[in-house]
């Protein structure tokens, strides 16, 4: 089975074609590719699926714990990269198919930067979801690990927690992070991000990943922390997102659609080993 890994600002992905699983993608395989010891290592597994006949092409989204994700902000500029690499896209825009919905790509600079359509974001608590709370769910009050915070909840296809503070770090987010993703008020899990509000024009997020833990940077992360530091009147479109990986570049209009902007890096390709794919129960057949 080949693959071709990216980063998206250190957030690294392998990329497989579904047709060369043999089957759909099990949680046994994510896990076991993504382990940085005994597998080749990477923040979560991408699924290509297509194009098919009809011009469609689709994306499924592993993480390392073998839960599958909605939508992925990074995973998706890094999807569209390899579409490009491989010739399968050029440089007018397309739609990709994920479990969060459809989103519009475009390849820009030559393969090294890519512009994703990531939808709308809603705030409704019924469609993160938020359990027990009716209407929107913004700046509302928890004690979470001996602090008193305030959350705010919306989706992009997938849920988010979003926490301001005065300041923030990777051992905050490390902190309070595994408490937040699994709390009561999430039954689906959530994805949580720690912002510290720099200017009307740029904040920094810390991100604590569902079903990946600490990570360097998120593309739907970032855009969900744009999008409440806008609603809450902090700041305005378009955003600079400095996260530990590197910076992304947000757009927020009036209907809190976003935009995000940012890089991909095409780090290396292979072919997973035969003995791994037999620990698997893949036989070798699977492999190309």
């Amino acid at each position: 089975m080949e693959f071709v890994k990216y980063q998206a600002l250190g957030n690294d992905y392998l990329v497989v074609e579904a047709d060369a699983l043999g089957g759909a993608p099990s949680p046994e395989l994510a896990r076991t590719l993504c382990d940085r010891h005994f597998g080749v290592g990477a923040d979560g597994v991408l699924v290509s699926e297509g194009p098919a006949a009809d011009g469609r092409v689709g994306l499924r989204i592993l993480n390392p714990d073998g839960s599958e994700a909605e939508k992925s902000g990074n995973g998706l500029r890094i999807h569209a990269r390899y579409l490009w690499d491989r010739g399968c896209v050029g440089d007018e825009p397309f739609e990709v198919h994920t479990a969060g919905g459809r989103v519009r790509c475009q390849v820009q600079d030559r393969g090294r930067s890519v512009r994703v359509e990531m939808g709308r974001a809603r705030f409704e608590a019924a469609e993160v979801p938020v359990a027990g709370v009716v209407g929107e769910m913004l700046c509302h009050p928890l004690e979470v690990a001996g602090q008193r915070l305030e959350l705010s909840a919306l989706s992009l296809g997938n849920p988010h927690c979003v926490v301001l503070l005065g300041s923030v770090s990777p051992e905050l987010a490390r902190e309070i992070g595994p408490h937040l993703e699994r709390h009561a008020l999430f039954p689906n899990r959530t994805n949580v991000q720690l912002v510290e509000v720099r200017g009307r024009h740029a904040i920094r997020v810390e991100i604590w990943e569902r079903g990946a833990g600490y990570t360097l940077a998120s593309g739907s992360s970032a855009c969900a922390a744009a999008a409440v530091c806008c609603r809450l009147g902090h700041c305005d479109s378009p955003l600079r997102v400095h996260m530990p990986g590197g910076e992304l570049h947000v757009e927020v209009d009036a209907e809190f659609r976003l935009v995000q902007t940012g890089p991909v890096v095409r780090v290396a390709q292979g072919r997973v080993g035969v003995e791994l794919l037999a620990q698997l129960g893949r036989g070798t057949g699977s492999a190309r």
